[in-house]
């Protein structure tokens, strides 16, 4: 009796070997990306070719060193489908849909969820969850892991948006997709992986680190925290969902880089470059939030959004989500989240989507003009000028030919920024916002923010 049912075990693991596997992210409730060939992928130890259906019409491709992939036509938005898989076992999704889907990454201002933190709110929170049942947006939450390895597979599960799944995923990805929700009018898919505290270097792949960023040697190396190590969550977290078919991607992250703040624009441009290669999807559009202010953390803040901003104006298809105005003095993770997802969505909805007629960015630093005493700035990004919206106008410095930096007074003449100071005569750099707290007072008449800036190249 031993021996069959030892047979049987053997038999069963035999057949379970031999089945198609997907990949992790193939599940009912999925999201499909449209207008795009459809990569559908996975693992197959003895099968020598798979066949996929799909809106009725048939796929097959052949299995090579046990991954098969095939990619299906171009669709248009709708649903629900079913996506068929076969090969000796039969695997059947329900409820599929086909609309946008975006990736969300970085760490916990990523992470945190509708519902907020303990003694940390998402402000307007309840209504949101409240009215958030829409069986056109669901979302995937990729598990923890850091892997010394690039793995093929992760943990997580599609859910449809209702006030129980909702409260639970990621505020900012939530009403970013929201409002792309709400103005295309297709079905929304968003692949959430995020982990709070990493740095970027965390998320970008061994080829790129050892290849583009060999000569940084301040990376961490402490084994007891590997999600903080160089690669381990590309590994763990990313490596697994490609060549899922997205739209695009979306990124807040930034703090856990500031003490070395000197290597960020080249790390981050590096990661940017290697995912959408990893892709290959050309450069998709990738769209992230500049950091907040916070009352500690020293000046390193201001250089790191400064590397920030370089990343938007060098990097093509990327834009940057000012949150100079929302930050919060003694809270790393700003209660604002609707706001940064909406800002992030106007990025898309303008650039990726061409709704026409709408401001996406802040103003951002072009020129400047001295004249006496006084410094006139120009903005791109500012069609109407800029303005205060009535608060009080603080962050501004001048400095002389002696660098010294005094603060300043600004204010806004017929839309155009003036800045002065009595203890410089002759000014020749200014600042704005170049502190790690500052409560943002400039914007464009389209209500969003200026980035911090400076004029000078100074090494303080």
């Amino acid at each position: 009796m031993k021996k069959i049912t030892l047979f049987i075990v053997i038999f069963l693991c035999k057949i379970s070997v031999a089945q198609i596997t997907p990949n992790s992210l193939f599940q009912n409730n999925m999201v499909l990306q449209r207008n795009a060939p459809i990569a559908v992928f996975g693992k197959a130890e003895t099968e020598k070719s798979v066949t996929v259906t799909f809106k009725n019409k048939t796929y097959s491709t052949k299995v090579k060193n046990g991954n098969w992939k095939v990619f299906l036509d171009e669709s248009e938005a709708g649903g629900p489908f079913e996506l068929k898989i076969y090969g000796k076992n039969e695997i059947t999704f329900s409820n599929v849909l086909v609309g946008e889907v975006w990736l969300c990454s970085g760490q916990s201002n990523m992470e945190m969820p509708v519902k907020g933190n303990k003694g940390q709110p998402v402000i307007g929170s309840n209504l949101a969850i409240l009215n958030s049942d829409n069986p056109k947006i669901r979302f995937f939450t990729v598990g923890k892991k850091a892997a010394l390895e690039p793995l093929d597979n992760c943990e997580g599960i599609w859910e449809i948006a209702s006030p129980e799944s909702v409260k639970n995923f990621s505020a900012v990805a939530y009403f970013y997709g929201e409002m792309l929700q709400k103005n295309l009018n297709v079905p929304i898919g968003l692949i959430h992986s995020s982990w709070g505290g990493t740095p970027a270097e965390a998320w970008t792949p061994t080829e790129t680190i050892k290849t583009k960023l060999k000569e940084f040697s301040h990376w961490k190396t402490d084994v007891s925290v590997p999600q903080k190590l160089p690669s381990q969550l590309y590994n763990g977290m990313i490596h697994p969902l490609k060549p899922y078919t997205i739209k695009g991607a979306i990124w807040y992250q930034g703090e856990a880089n500031k003490t070395y703040h000197q290597s960020y624009a080249k790390l981050f441009s590096a990661m940017i470059t290697s995912w959408r290669t990893r892709w290959n999807q050309g450069d998709f559009p990738f769209y992230f939030v500049q950091i907040a202010p916070l009352g500690w953390g020293g000046d390193n803040q201001a250089f790191l959004r400064e590397k920030q901003l370089k990343t938007m104006l060098t990097v093509p298809n990327t834009g940057m989500a000012v949150t100079l105005d929302i930050g919060e003095k003694e809270n790393i993770h700003p209660a604002e989240k609707q706001k940064v997802g909406c800002r992030l969505a106007l990025w898309a909805l303008a650039k990726t989507y061409k709704l026409k007629g709408i401001e996406f960015s802040g103003p951002i630093y072009k020129s400047m003009q001295v004249s006496g005493n006084k410094v006139y700035v120009k903005f791109s990004y500012a069609p109407n000028g800029v303005a205060n919206f009535g608060k009080e106008m603080l962050g501004f410095k001048l400095a002389g030919k002696d660098k010294i930096f005094y603060d300043a007074e600004a204010k806004i003449v017929k839309g155009q920024l003036e800045v002065s100071s009595k203890q410089v005569q002759t000014p020749i750099a200014v600042r704005y916002g170049w502190a790690d707290w500052v409560d943002g007072s400039l914007f464009n008449t389209a209500g969003l923010p200026a980035s911090s800036f400076r004029t000078d190249n100074w090494n303080n």
